[in-house]
């Protein structure tokens, strides 16, 4: 089953970045250490289902989910999944799948069952707590960066924030990539101090202006950021948080983000196969 849960494309990219096992004392060993590749599928079941950790099947998975829930505290404080996601997009960019001329920006809100850090009253809950997912992508809807606040954070505080998280892109000759030369927003984004920011950092803002009629326009450019949070909330561990601490939840969403990386570069793979009509070389 953890084959069928971490395919072996993403188990090949995941496993050279794990931090290695504790070392078992011969005298004491203990019990035997459940494989990496098992504890990873009770990960991805979880954040595909949206069951609790106590509620994954062992029989299923082939471990509890508290041994899974362990491997992502482990994991994520070694910092397993922005390298993971940092080399997906490198693939991405070395194939031609990566168009980080054009970026957007956006924000979305999910609501949080658990205190915790970055859980906030939300505004358009009732002031329940919950927390926002904030994303930055390309022109096609990768995602390049993601980071969790409280629900009760403005967008724009994250603007600048999100445009300095996306890593150095490699996968070509030459410099790495690591900033659009346009970026895309809504309203909640217009102010004039993050524009001479953006243009402090060459990027081209194009965010739409308050108080001005819809159809500016932008929406075009910026329907692949609401396609990509729908992405992400396919995954239901996403759609509300459970995760008390915020940097578990953090790596839930890069988790997902590199799911969403894999299959792009699956299917511009399968894209690439020769059409009608052509001699393959």
């Amino acid at each position: 089953m953890s084959a069928d849960l971490v395919p072996d494309e993403l188990w090949q990219r995941i496993a050279p970045l794990l931090p290695p096992p504790p070392v078992r004392r011969p005298r004491h060993p203990g019990r035997l250490r459940i494989p990496d590749r098992v504890a990873s599928g009770g990960i991805v079941y979880v954040l595909r289902t949206g069951v609790a950790w106590r509620d994954v099947p062992a029989q299923l998975v082939g471990c509890s989910g508290v041994t899974s829930w362990r491997r992502l505290r482990d994991w994520t404080e070694a910092g397993v999944w922005p390298r993971l996601h940092q080399n997906l997009l490198a693939e991405l960019r070395r194939v031609g799948l990566l168009e980080m001329d054009d970026c957007a920006i956006d924000g979305s809100h999910v609501r949080a069952l658990k205190r915790g850090d970055h859980v906030g009253p939300s505004p358009v809950d009732r002031g329940r707590p919950g927390s926002k997912h904030h994303v930055i992508v390309d022109r096609h809807g990768t995602p390049l960066a993601a980071s969790v606040t409280g629900a009760n954070r403005h967008d724009v505080t994250q603007l600048i924030p999100l445009l300095d998280a996306i890593p150095r892109i490699g996968g070509l000759r030459g410099r790495p990539r690591h900033k659009p030369k346009r970026l895309f927003a809504d309203r909640g984004y217009d102010f004039d101090k993050y524009r001479r920011l953006l243009r402090d950092r060459g990027v081209k803002p194009h965010i739409a202006r308050r108080g001005t009629a819809h159809g500016s326009g932008l929406g075009r450019t910026r329907w692949v950021v609401a396609r990509t949070f729908a992405w992400l909330h396919q995954f239901k561990r996403l759609r509300i948080r459970y995760e008390h601490r915020a940097d578990l939840h953090q790596g839930l969403v890069q988790l997902a983000c590199c799911i969403i990386c894999l299959r792009r570069l699956s299917k511009g793979h399968h894209s690439t196969s020769p059409t009608e009509g052509e001699t393959p070389q």
